[in-house]
């Protein structure tokens, strides 16, 4: 018996970096929030090879046919198979304009925890994504990737496939990784979380290629996420989500909005 499908309109507001796949040519985790106020992974998502009206931006809705929950060995809570060939895009993204006012209406309405209670919250019911509003964010870390190149067997996948004449698009591997330090307000000591966000990869990448250099790209990261992203005058918050099947809590997207002014930092 075929297990039923339900039409779903998603806020998409997580993109994550892609990762190769066997089953399908790449994989993204996308997560969002629906008109109901809640959070669902769309998972597997192959979205650099989607048609061209099928992707979708961060903060756009879309419609899509989801299946129901405790589909395969995923038994987190909002993990959710979509029906791909069913996505529509509704409209254009939430504007930025006015303080982020379309997007803080959304994002303002669901919980913050801090990460602690996130992961009280997996371990009750298998919560696996939230937002966390840190008290402080320490610092954006920049490591050197164990392995500069995929491993050998994802590697042969790409080979196999080019071979066979199925479209393959370049996947390169980032050789750095980028951790924020950051405290909440239970905060024994920093917490320290590994960010997969797409446009994290995606500036990498572009900066590697103007620049001539990995290290001066990787520092253009930071000066994006870091300084930027996290000055006082913004109310920045993590999208975080665990990273399957370990109970792993990673930054999958970040949101930045400028403080109101009720929440200005004093100068003086």
């Amino acid at each position: 018996m075929s297990q039923s499908l339900t039409d779903t309109k998603v806020l998409i507001v997580v993109m994550t970096y892609p990762h190769p796949s066997r089953g399908y040519n790449e994989l993204v985790c996308t997560g969002g929030i629906t008109e109901s106020g809640e959070w669902v992974r769309l998972y597997p998502v192959d979205y650099r090879y989607r048609p061209a009206h099928q992707k979708f931006k961060k903060f756009q809705w879309i419609t899509v046919r989801l299946g129901p929950r405790g589909q395969g060995n995923d038994n987190r809570k909002e993990s959710r198979k979509p029906n791909l060939d069913s996505i529509t895009l509704v409209g254009e993204p939430l504007s930025t304009k006015n303080g982020w006012k379309e997007r803080r209406e959304i994002i303002d309405s669901m919980p913050c925890y801090t990460l602690n209670q996130l992961k009280s919250l997996y371990d009750s019911d298998r919560t696996s994504l939230g937002i966390v509003k840190p008290r402080k964010i320490i610092n954006l870390e920049i490591r050197e990737a164990d392995e500069v190149d995929w491993k050998p067997e994802w590697q042969q996948l790409f080979l196999q496939k080019t071979l066979f004449g199925e479209e393959q698009k370049p996947l390169r591997k980032l050789p750095y990784s980028f951790h924020y330090v950051f405290e909440c307000e239970d905060s024994e000591k920093p917490h320290t979380a590994m960010c997969i966000d797409w446009e994290l990869g995606v500036l990498f990448l572009k900066e590697s290629e103007r620049l001539g250099s990995d290290e001066a790209a990787a520092q253009s990261v930071r000066a994006k996420f870091f300084d930027d992203i996290c000055r006082p005058d913004k109310d920045t918050r993590f999208f975080k989500g665990t990273l399957f099947p370990y109970n792993t809590w990673l930054v999958l997207g970040l949101f930045w909005p400028p403080k109101a002014a009720t929440e200005q930092p004093w100068l003086f």
